[in-house]
């Protein structure tokens, strides 16, 4: 708690923060910050569209303890709300609930006014389709007084005859259902058989549709597809932010918040579980059937998100040697884990590689099998950490690299997450350094007739992660930003965008309004994407030296961010090693594709099983290499890499860039 007569408020997941005058109302300073919450009642309490969440707990990266005693008791207006969105239990009115200490505020998604767009789609792949659940319609003899078995052995015995299944266990569930359901359906039942071994369903007559669902649990979003087992067709697909976002942005702070209260992660696994049985009810509502209908479920997720999913605690993975509790593929029932699917639905959890290389990794693997060709294959999932694999049908490894927030808009002044008014694309006149761009939700670019007029309801808010990426390279191509990454100032008197920032200068790429602040590239925008992208580069570099190569052969970029970024911005600012740009393409939402085909095909299982024990696995936090690969990446593109392939396709400044020894301020030439 505060003791002087302000407080410090953080708003997650936006990150943005500030001190307010003790007494101020979360939604003015909300306002005030340029938080995204919304509110049509002008602060009356009568629309309930502003609700947030108070984040409990020590968090030590923003240096304050936060309660739901940072905030005024309950007043009046909250406690008789009775709007059209009703309060949910534990929530507050922002614009009622008013400071008085430090304190998280987390704003949900449906208080948003631009809300996420998750942008993991299920990408069209060609899959075998051999699912470890099928149906079976069977005839069963009935009940007589000269056959005294019973109506389980017959159903059985039935199942042999017609399918020759036999052997057969049943659930306890489909037990306590046979004799209502054989009786319903006159004796002809169809049943769901798990791995031609345990009958986990019966339902009365003709049963057509089986249905499984396959789920990417990322760190920051949720998306599941809803699968038909028998078309392998995607029938439904949801997204949602990942509610653990509240209690830390990336893993580490997620690990650091159950170090620093102990049952942290009691609370996590059940924020995510919840958001799983939001995206199960949604994804059936959109199919017509129920939650209880899924019969099938597979995982895919980082270490961190699948012990959590798994109500494992993951501290162990927050320090050397990163020791995973369990890096082999997990089978269980969906009940265990608190999931309401249908009774008998099992799930299935693709196998971890490392303590910072996980399922998602592994669905990565089994989506583009890099073990299929000779070539030497790069795939990287882009993300808050990004996940690195190199190699052939010789040799595979792979390891993690600590990227950062930056690349999904987060830390940046003018960032956002996807959604609709946010720049998605960008490019600057390098004659006159104007800028042209374009928003999520429009076709058209800025300086084109039409252009207000078509962004007018979602206004132009703020600049997400493939804007950022392209916005910093057309800043270099121009000439605003130097190879060493400091905006130049010289190049204020060509166009006044360019402007004084204290020690620093920024680069305008849109001017206030009435309802917005200006939109700015600051000097440590630049330098935020600058770690991350020689995080991720000096990851890879990591790779190849240990392979013993120069240059890769393809490259493939997975994830929400890779498949939206323009794969020439992203060497030009070096995220990625010099290659045939021709031969760089995205991968989609690689993770999401393994996890449908371990749900579609039972072999898929075996064979990722089998191929993360092939993979060498390199630890970026212990090898000393890392570091000095690190402090080269910083540039742009590279200290020292000359991209003489990017070169082909695009005409890259002359570079000067500083030395990598920190010591040294004096520029050298590089060819």
């Amino acid at each position: 708690m505060s003791e002087s007569n302000d407080a410090l408020i953080v708003f997650t997941p936006s990150g943005r923060r500030g001190r307010f005058k003790i007494g101020t109302p979360v939604l003015q300073a909300a306002r005030s910050l340029g938080v995204d919450i919304d509110s049509v009642c002008g602060g009356r309490g009568i629309c309930g569209r502003c609700q947030v969440v108070v984040s409990e707990g020590e968090f030590p990266k923003h240096g304050l303890t936060s309660s739901a005693a940072s905030l005024c008791e309950i007043t009046e207006v909250e406690r008789g709300f009775q709007g059209e969105r009703p309060l949910i239990e534990g929530r507050r009115l922002s614009c009622h609930a008013r400071l008085q200490g430090d304190v998280v505020i987390d704003v949900p998604p449906d208080s948003q006014v631009h809300k996420q767009v998750v942008r993991k789609a299920a990408e069209a792949h060609d899959l075998v389709l051999n699912p470890l659940v099928s149906l079976h319609y069977v005839e069963v003899q009935e009940p007589d007084m000269h056959d005294p078995s019973g109506d389980l052995r017959r159903l059985e015995d039935s199942l042999e005859f017609e399918w020759g299944l036999s052997e057969l266990n049943c659930d306890l569930k489909v037990m306590q259902a046979l004799q209502p359901v054989l009786r319903k359906g006159g004796w002809k039942v169809t049943v769901a058989v798990h791995a031609r071994r345990r009958i986990i369903a019966i339902w009365p007559g003709l049963q057509k549709h089986l249905y499984g669902m396959a789920v990417d649990v990322g760190s920051t979003t949720i998306a599941a597809h809803l699968c038909d087992l028998d078309t392998g067709e995607v029938v439904a697909s949801a997204g949602v932010m990942n509610p653990q976002i509240r209690f830390g942005e990336d893993l580490m702070s997620r690990v650091s918040y159950v170090m620093m209260n102990p049952g942290g992660e009691v609370d996590m696994t059940h924020a995510v579980r919840t958001a799983l049985n939001e995206l199960a009810r949604d994804v059936a509502s959109q199919a017509g059937i129920m939650a209880g209908d899924i019969l099938e479920a597979t995982f895919v997720g980082n270490p961190i998100m699948h012990h959590l999913l798994m109500g494992i605690n993951p501290v162990e993975l927050g320090g050397a040697p990163f020791a995973l509790a369990v890096d082999r593929a997990i089978d269980v029932r969906a009940s265990e884990i608190g999931l309401d699917l249908h009774p008998g639905a099992r799930v299935y959890v693709l196998p971890c590689i490392a303590g910072h290389v996980g399922g998602d990794t592994a669905g990565m693997m089994l989506a583009e099998r890099p073990d299929l060709t000779d070539k030497i294959t790069l795939l990287v999932d882009v993300g808050t950490n990004a996940e690195i694999v190199l190699g052939n049908n010789q040799r595979l490894l792979a390891c993690s690299s600590p990227t950062g927030p930056a690349f999904e808009g987060a830390q940046i002044s003018c960032g956002q997450r996807a959604a609709p008014g946010a720049i998605e694309r960008l490019r600057i006149d390098p004659a006159t350094l104007e800028p042209r761009f374009k928003v999520i939700g429009c076709d058209l670019w800025s300086d084109e007739a039409g252009f207000e007029e078509a962004t007018r309801q979602t206004g132009v808010t703020g600049v997400c992660g493939s804007g950022i990426i392209e916005a910093l390279a057309e800043m270099y191509l121009a000439g605003v930003i130097r190879h060493d990454g400091t905006i130049d100032g010289g190049k204020a008197s060509m166009n006044p965008r360019i402007q004084s920032d204290g020690r620093t200068f920024c680069y305008e790429l849109l001017g206030a309004s009435a309802d917005r602040p200006a939109l700015r590239i600051m000097q440590n925008d630049v330098r935020a994407i600058q770690l991350g992208k020689a995080a991720l580069y000096a990851g890879v570099r990591l790779l190849m030296e240990r392979m013993g190569i120069q240059k890769v052969d393809v490259i493939r970029l997975a994830g929400a961010f890779g498949s939206h970024i323009d794969v020439k911005y992203a060497m030009v600012l070096g995220l990625i090693p010099d290659c045939d740009l021709a031969h760089v393409s995205s991968a989609g939402n690689a993770a999401g594709t393994g996890a449908r085909m371990a749900l579609l095909d039972t072999q898929a299982r075996t064979d990722i099983q089998n191929l993360v024990r092939r993979v060498e696995k390199i630890e970026t936090a212990v090898e000393p290499q890392f570091q000095a690969f690190f402090v080269e990446a910083m540039a742009i593109p590279h200290l020292n890499d000359p991209f003489t392939e990017l070169q082909k396709q695009v005409d890259l400044p002359e570079r000067v860039a500083v030395e990598a020894s920190t010591k040294s301020r004096r520029g050298r030439r590089v060819a």
